[in-house]
């Protein structure tokens, strides 16, 4: 049997924790910067625990993760 292909798009935004749930970063905090304010900026930092909704699909993505 051939070895599942993980989509390198999805390993490079979702990261699994010990635990088994998902992270992921905020969007929106990548480029144009100058137009957001300070305040704005500082709460998108950390990462997130993505939705129930999306776990099936992101896992799918993520063979060996």
């Amino acid at each position: 049997m051939p070895k599942m292909k993980t989509k390198k798009a999805a390993a490079k935004r979702f990261k699994v924790r010990s635990g088994g749930s998902i992270k992921r970063a905020h969007a929106t905090k990548r480029h144009i910067l100058t137009k957001r304010t300070t305040k704005n900026k500082r709460q998108l930092r950390g990462m997130l625990t993505i939705c129930e909704q999306d776990v099936k699909e992101v896992r799918r993505m993520l063979p060996y993760a």
